[in-house]
């Protein structure tokens, strides 16, 4: 047998979705973003200097295709990312309609999201009245604060205070099919977070709002606020088999490292572990020292995202991006003979582009223990396809495997 490493770099797109002009950030069409082309270009040109240096360095992406990636998707030269392939690679595409965290991933699992997301419009109050109420009954509170769109790490440090003093619960969504709930760990109560979250979860899903997220933090006004790594999405469940269900009733383990338990509501997946992307990475090497014949190992790191991309950081991505390159270059070397890794992401946020949110654009596929080649052009489903055929498993869905 032979085992299956499935890496989402969370929003490490190469730009060139064919239908990028019907998804907008802050009114501006997201034609021509380029997650990975336009921080490369910005490091080349000296507006990517801190805590770093000149052109970016991504010698094991690269090597594996990343460069080519970019210029088949989008027509693009990185500027640093030149190499002639040694591994094989591909750019996908995505069709589902979300550029959203559930649909890059369910359709990098072989399952297109069968319908559109609900999105709350960007007015205030930004959530129906009966949604609202279903969270102050169930938080047992008079009110709730926010009900609009906004940035996570804003809105807490705008309401944080008011927050501590009414005990109301701090409501937010985003351009993601998504209803965000902000507490303080210590005067709101994780667990009474968590429970809240998950009580008013089946409503939010009933309505097709793709996640429910909490998200703690702690602190006070004096000293600022942070937010914790306690964060739980409460996902709808995928309605279809997906990867993860394809591998373990044939038998086998699957791990999820990362947001991955959460996105799939652990279908398919015996064990997750969560934290930063450091102590992730190091979860990821030891699965690949450990994980038996036959299995999946799923992670997902997204900082490149939560931290740099949402918050237009060209710099701190492009570090992010170079650490994620050396670590990964730490995982290659021990890999296994028949092991496959494959390296890929579920959207785009490009960190020089106008707004705040997710770019729609194609995802490169760069993979370790194929050989030399590339699949040019693929569907995003055809990543669990080749996956499942490369552990020796049925696959469903409409998925071609291009191994």
């Amino acid at each position: 047998m032979t085992r299956a490493f499935l890496v989402v770099m969370d929003s490490v797109g190469i730009g060139g979705a064919p239908d990028a002009d019907r998804y907008f950030n802050s009114g501006v069409p997201d034609t021509g973003a380029n997650t990975v082309g336009h921080i490369a270009q910005a490091c080349a040109e000296g507006r990517a200097e801190e805590g770093r240096s000149g052109p970016l360095r991504l010698p094991n992406l690269d090597a594996l295709g990343l460069g080519a990636a970019v210029r088949l998707a989008s027509g693009i030269d990185a500027p640093g990312l030149e190499a002639d392939p040694t591994g094989f690679w591909a750019a996908a595409t995505e069709q589902s309609r979300g550029k959203d965290t559930p649909s890059g991933h369910w359709e990098l699992a072989g399952l297109p999201v069968p319908w559109d997301w609900t999105y709350f419009p960007d007015t205030v109050p930004a959530f129906p009245e009966e949604v609202t109420q279903a969270v102050m009954k169930a938080a047992v509170t008079d009110g709730i604060l926010g009900n609009c769109h906004a940035p996570g790490t804003a809105i807490i440090e705008r309401l944080g205070a008011e927050h501590m003093r009414t005990g109301w619960p701090i409501c937010y969504t985003s351009a993601d099919s998504v209803f965000q709930i902000a507490a303080h760990e210590e005067t709101f109560g994780l667990e009474r977070l968590l429970k809240l979250c998950a009580d008013i979860a089946p409503m939010l899903h009933a309505m097709r709002v793709g996640r429910v997220i909490a998200r703690p933090f702690v602190g006070d006004p004096e000293h600022g606020f942070t937010r914790t790594p306690h964060r739980k999405d409460f996902a709808i469940t995928p309605p279809s088999p997906v990867l993860t269900n394809w591998v373990q009733d044939a038998g086998r383990k699957v791990y999820g490292i990362g947001k991955i338990g959460d996105i799939f509501s652990m279908q398919g997946i015996g064990r997750n572990v969560k934290g930063p992307d450091a102590e992730l990475m190091e979860h990821l090497k030891h699965r690949v020292a450990e994980a038996e014949d036959g299995s999946l190992t799923f992670a997902n790191f997204v900082e490149f995202d939560s931290l740099y991309g949402h918050r237009r950081d060209v710099s701190g991505y492009a570090r992010a991006l170079e650490w994620f390159d050396a670590r990964i270059g730490e995982v290659r070397a021990t890999l296994r003979p028949g092991d496959l890794l494959v390296i890929t992401a579920d959207h785009g946020n490009d960190p020089t582009w106008a707004g705040t949110d997710h770019t729609r654009e194609r995802v490169p596929v760069l993979i370790d223990g194929a050989g030399a080649g590339s699949a040019g052009l693929i569907a995003m489903a055809d990543v669990a396809a080749s996956v499942a055929a490369h552990l020796g498993v049925p696959a469903q869905g409409p998925g071609r495997s291009f191994l």
